[in-house]
């Protein structure tokens, strides 16, 4: 039994504290008008209040990339992390997205235009979506986003008609308060509170009642002499508005149906059938406002699959974003205000695309593209995610296993590169950061070009991360039906091979690049395994920074043109040339490049000097991978390489060394056998080669 036992009590404490305090209280219209001048941003608009919710919930600036990073979607606050989003260019979307909002915040054109998520399958599209549309229920929850409407009460007492069911009649549409007053009236007040409003734009509200506020609006003029304030006072109640998905309100999903059985109905209300025996068809009181586009006023709108909508379905919409209105069917125009978002796919885009039919749709629509993750250390992210998130057995995921598995996802979105000089692993390398000083490779350069010769974009086709998430999932339960305790990417290589054919979203035309695919990041984990084993057995951490030593203090008398003591004799000598390049050969580091190597190493030292570090190699990764390779080839003739592949022999102490030695890398110990026979076997016949 649990020692932690909760109780009703608590769990019903802490329920009641996510309850707007104010949730079941009624106001006043007069309380509500001296609420627009205390705090103006309780009337935003759906594009305000999204838009601020976004910063809402924090930001960083990644200079680098020249983007916003949301923590809504970089972190995750409200769930822990377990939504979180990876990768450049999924953050350069969510970049672009929010600056079509708030463009749309300031009345610059893009409240009027549907924002249409545009990707390959499997993106995260729908995910991040969701995620807007989880954090625009919370923020409507909190003071900072609160917003309200109204109920419209005792109409019986002056309707004669009016059915006691609908004595008491809430804002059909859930429209803001303001919209009560008159035009001019209400121009006045906005006028007002946008002086004392501090944000980037400013209260804007045209908006008429919805036909059937209206109604009762006339006939309660009518009954009090147009008397604005009693009408106010004695039939309008004032109430918290919080967007509820599940309620349907101020959040609505539309998905498509059967093409044969599309109703604009779904998106724009019907006649309420139970009312016509009471109020007649053509009244205001019997239509039901309950389509889509009703249901997420004041919020967000989410069209899933919209391309896969019939053109004619699609005209409600151009209504909607265009002149933010819908026309049901025998009723008049209802204003709405809401956040249209759509998401589709790329073949039902590529389908639209050429329509001419469609030129209207397409022109008020804001594409962004939302790709696939052309990082693979960010991609091995996702796969991670989806491990934390999930009861994962007792196995061990071995280094490299996921970070393999996102490079095979990555190079088959990466455009080839237009020059010999770079091919395609060096290019997924770059794209993940993977770039030495020394290196010529512009980054830049390589993604215009990709821009210029992919159909749509760069990662906007290739292998999905569900698929790859799927095949490491499969390669889990096998190592553990095989007694395995431990998942490779030898494994995960296995499945991924054996199950490409029999997925149904990779076309039969590139099997054979794929595959070709595979094995180039079979080679490049063969050289991480190597480089791994390597470490292991000759790594001396000791020498590698008395050799660290040494290698500076030559680097700095040949910058200074300078002598260096010599170890042995204690005289002055001249900085050796030969020691100095056995080093930097290791970097693959020509001769005429030797010189911008060492001064950036001497650049580094001196820096860390002046901020009062100590020297130590291990901070540097070009020069502790090159140390660590001298080391290795000082080393390499006194191992024993055929203990490597041989398993009869692992009771020997010195195979045993290399194994805890692979553990302190983060292999278990069945992985580091495993490394040890795949990559030692690798190491034994190149140097017996040699």
């Amino acid at each position: 039994m649990s020692k932690n036992k909760e109780t009703l009590e608590a769990l019903s404490k802490e329920y009641q504290d996510t309850i707007p305090a104010d949730l079941r209280t009624t106001r006043s219209f007069d309380w509500y008008l001296d609420q627009l001048y205390d705090e103006p941003r309780i009337a935003r608009n759906a594009h305000q209040r999204v838009a601020d919710m976004f910063d809402y919930y924090g930001t960083s600036y990644d200079e680098d990339a020249g983007v916003v990073e949301y923590e809504i979607a970089s972190e995750d606050p409200l769930h822990d992390g377990e939504n979180t989003f990876y990768g450049r260019e999924v953050h350069e979307a969510i970049h672009e997205f929010v600056n079509k909002v708030k463009s749309g915040a300031r009345g610059l054109g893009p409240e009027k235009r549907i924002k249409l998520l545009l990707g390959p399958v499997g993106s995260g599209k729908s995910d991040f979506d969701r995620q807007v549309r989880r954090y625009y229920e919370d923020y409507t929850r909190r003071d900072e986003g609160r917003m309200y409407t109204f109920r419209w009460t005792n109409l019986c007492d002056v309707i004669g008609d009016q059915d006691p069911a609908d004595d008491v009649v809430r804002s059909p549409m859930n429209q803001d308060p303001m919209v009560l007053l008159p035009q001019d009236q209400r121009d006045r007040v906005i006028e007002d509170i946008n002086e004392e409003l501090d944000a980037p734009y400013t209260i804007r509200n045209e908006q008429a009642l919805d036909p059937a506020s209206e109604f009762y609006m006339d006939r309660l003029l009518a009954n009090y002499g147009d008397d604005l304030q009693a009408v106010l006072e004695n039939h309008v109640e004032i109430i918290r508005f919080v967007a509820d998905e599940n309620q349907r309100q101020g959040i609505e999903t539309f998905e498509p149906k059967d093409k044969k059985n599309q109703d604009e109905t779904e998106l724009t209300g019907d006649v309420n059938y139970s009312k016509i025996a009471i109020y007649g068809e053509s009244d205001p009181r019997a239509f039901d406002y309950s389509g889509a586009f009703c249901n997420a006023n004041r919020g967000i709108f989410s069209g899933e699959e919209l391309l896969k909508l019939q053109r004619e379905f699609l005209y409600d919409f151009l209504h909607a974003s265009q002149e933010q209105t819908i026309k049901p069917k025998n009723n008049p125009r209802i204003d709405i205000d809401q956040v249209i978002v759509g998401r589709t796919n790329m073949p039902e885009y590529r389908d639209k695309k050429g329509d001419e039919k469609m030129e209207a749709f397409n022109d008020r629509t804001k594409r962004i593209d939302f790709p696939y993750v052309l990082q693979y250390e960010e991609e091995a992210k996702i796969y991670n995610k989806m491990l934390r998130n999930a009861d994962l057995p007792d196995i061990h995921v071995e280094p490299h296993t996921l970070e393999m598995a996102g490079l095979f996802g990555v190079l088959t979105r990466i455009e080839e590169p237009d020059t010999e000089s770079v091919d395609l692993v060096q290019k997924a390398k770059a794209y993940n950061g993977e770039i030495d000083e020394a290196d010529d490779i512009d980054v830049k350069k390589l993604r215009d070009e990709a821009a210029t010769t992919a159909d749509i974009g760069e990662g906007m086709d290739g292998v999905s991360p569900r698929f790859i998430g799927d095949e490491i999932a499969e390669a889990i339960m096998d190592s553990m039906h095989r007694d395995r305790q431990f998942l490779s990417p030898l494994t995960t290589f296995n499945h991924l091979e054996g199950n490409l054919e029999n997925h149904g979203s990779i076309d039969e035309e590139s099997f054979d690049q794929y595959y070709r695919f595979l094995e180039l990041v079979r080679e490049e984990y063969k050289e991480r395994a190597i480089e791994d084993v390597r470490h292991a057995l000759a790594y001396d951490m000791d020498e590698i920074q008395r050799q660290g030593e040494k290698y500076m203090d030559h680097v700095m008398a040949y910058i200074d043109d300078d002598t260096v003591e010599d170890e042995l004799t204690g005289r002055e000598q001249e900085p050796d040339e030969q020691f100095l390049r056995s080093v930097e050969e290791k970097l693959n580091l020509p001769e005429d490049r030797k010189d911008d190597f060492r001064q950036e190493v001497s650049n580094w030292v001196s820096r860390r000097a002046r901020e009062g570090d100590t020297f130590n190699p291990q901070d540097n990764d070009r020069l502790r991978r090159a140390l660590e390779r001298k080391l290795w080839e000082d080393k390499k003739h006194n191992i024993n390489f055929s203990a490597l592949v041989s398993s009869g022999e692992m009771d020997d102490d010195e195979r045993n060394q290399w194994i805890d030695a692979l553990m302190e890398q983060g292999y278990s110990e069945e992985g580091a056998k495993e490394v040890l026979e795949f990559a030692g076997a690798e190491v034994a016949k190149s140097e017996m080669e040699d």
